[in-house]
């Protein structure tokens, strides 16, 4: 069974950084893009960034309202993706999901997985 699992959410003041983590886990025969969605309270959830594989130039692709503060990246050999998220404001507060395009071992089928989400909350 794929699980995919975030952490590293909290508190934090305005300014201030926090770098959130997903470990993708089972029995996969692939992973392809992965990324991090937010969704705030009221509103609809929102990309804010994506990684492609290394196969394809691990190119990234960021929400203009992140460019610029919020770095992804992905270690391959750990099945993680990472966002980094600096210079943090009080409307980036939400809760932050992972989401990885994959085939699992068992269907051998691709789709998208999510994560359970972490809450990240900016204010002083």
């Amino acid at each position: 069974q794929v699980q995919l699992v975030e952490s590293g959410g909290g508190l934090v003041q305005p300014g201030g950084s926090l770098r959130l983590s997903c470990v993708v886990s089972g029995s996969i025969f692939s992973i392809f893009d992965m990324g991090w969605y937010r969704q705030a309270p009221g509103k609809q959830r929102e990309l804010v960034a994506s990684i492609q594989t290394v196969q394809t130039g691990a190119s990234t692709t960021y929400a203009d309202s992140v460019q610029g503060r919020f770095t992804i990246s992905r270690d391959n050999a750990k099945n993680t993706v990472y966002l980094q998220m600096n210079s943090l404001k009080p409307e980036d507060t939400a809760v932050y999901y992972c989401n990885a395009d994959l085939i699992p071992s068992t269907t051998g089928i691709r789709r998208g997985f999510w994560g359970q989400g972490t809450q990240v909350s900016v204010s002083s």
